[in-house]
């Protein structure tokens, strides 16, 4: 039996919004486990060679992230399988630009030039609301982001 996530992605069995070309090679590169879930995700890589064109091979795409030059969400990024997700802000300090992934129209992911203010900030969608130990509340996003929220009817001294 096998230990682990499965570590390979055939190219035509990838997600239809990636948009890689079908006779581009045999496989595609799968995302990690992180944030976001496989088919609503865009590895790093793919950012970086198909819509940046930034690289233009896996290995250039490949020195890229493992200078520490990509953060996501304001965290440096060396893993170029990384999932980036919905909302996700992509910063690159060489070249002083940000970015936020969001769907196009027929939903796929466009990549959105934004500034540097914009892109201190990030929106979430509130997936569960809970109660934790204590009786705290907590919400859970969209990206796995658990944030507790004081109650509002208990008095702090």
């Amino acid at each position: 039996m096998a230990r682990g996530p499965k570590r390979h992605l055939k190219r035509l069995a990838a997600p239809h919004h990636w948009m890689l070309d079908k006779l581009g090679g045999v496989f595609a590169p799968r995302p990690t486990c992180g944030p976001h879930k496989l088919r609503e995700s865009l590895p790093l890589i793919l950012f970086l060679r198909n819509r940046l064109k930034y690289a233009l091979t896996y290995n250039e795409a490949r020195m890229i992230c493992k200078q520490r030059l990509i953060k996501i969400d304001g965290k440096v990024r060396t893993e170029m399988r990384f999932p980036a997700g919905f909302m996700d802000v992509i910063t690159i300090d060489k070249t002083n630009e940000t970015f936020r992934l969001l769907y196009d129209a027929k939903g796929r992911y466009a990549v959105h030039r934004i500034t540097e203010a914009e892109g201190r900030f990030k929106l979430c969608k509130v997936v569960k609301k809970s109660v934790g130990p204590k009786g705290v509340p907590f919400i859970v996003t969209h990206d796995a982001r658990t944030i507790r929220y004081p109650d509002p009817h208990a008095k702090v001294c």
